[in-house]
């Protein structure tokens, strides 16, 4: 049988000089058609776009909120004795729980000055002292009521920004809420002053005097 001729295999890639190809090997790679098998073989995931600054989130709130617990030394009518804050040493009557948690008390204002006011039930201390506070209405006092109205900032002038000497206006009471005060303190006076000494009582501030002993006294 006549031997077969052997073809002159052609290269893909021609020298320009010996040991320099005409094509370099990325050239090579996209002509042999390599990155589009890879391609097929395996998808190249889209570049993700990503903020420069940090972008805050807020976290949902799933916590479900309990009702504090109240005290069982603290019952409507009770007197407290606040512990902190402006009225420090002051003894007041808790009037209501309100949704917050907060106690609801009052001096009352014309005995003690001691308005109607929220305060937390962990600054204060209960007593043995009572208060008939049936004859006091108290449905419109919630938390809302308690609450600050936002009012608008005005802009003063250069002359009036270094004015000396002149005092801020004091926020004035709204008169709905004096007239509130006055109700409430005239239904707490009338059962006040049907007991004797509760008035004096209440009107004179609590202070450990020198010798007390705190945990051994009986409120």
């Amino acid at each position: 049988m006549p031997a077969k001729q052997r073809t002159a295999k052609v290269s893909r890639n021609p020298d320009l000089i010996r040991g320099v190809g005409k094509y370099s090997r990325s050239q090579m790679y996209h002509k042999r058609g390599l990155c589009y098998q890879g391609q097929k073989r395996r998808q190249v995931p889209e570049v993700q776009f990503y903020p420069a600054e940090d972008v805050k989130k807020p976290l949902a709130n799933r916590r479900n909120p309990k009702p504090t617990k109240l005290r069982s030394s603290i019952t409507p009518g009770t007197v407290l004795i606040i512990l902190a804050g402006r009225f420090k040493g002051k003894r007041v009557v808790f009037l209501k729980q309100l949704p917050s948690g907060l106690l609801l008390v009052s001096g009352p204002f014309k005995i003690n000055g001691v308005p109607l006011r929220r305060v937390n039930q962990s600054y204060v201390i209960g007593t043995s002292t009572k208060v008939d506070i049936s004859g006091v209405s108290l449905d419109k006092f919630d938390d809302k009521y308690f609450g600050k109205v936002a009012e608008k900032k005005n802009n003063k002038g250069e002359g009036e920004f270094f004015e000396a000497g002149k005092e801020e206006e004091k926020e004035e009471i709204p008169r709905g809420k004096k007239d509130d005060q006055k109700a409430v303190d005239a239904a707490l006076i009338k059962a006040i002053e049907a007991v004797p000494e509760l008035k004096t009582y209440l009107g004179a501030r609590f202070s450990l005097k020198q010798g007390m002993k705190p945990h051994e006294l009986v409120f």
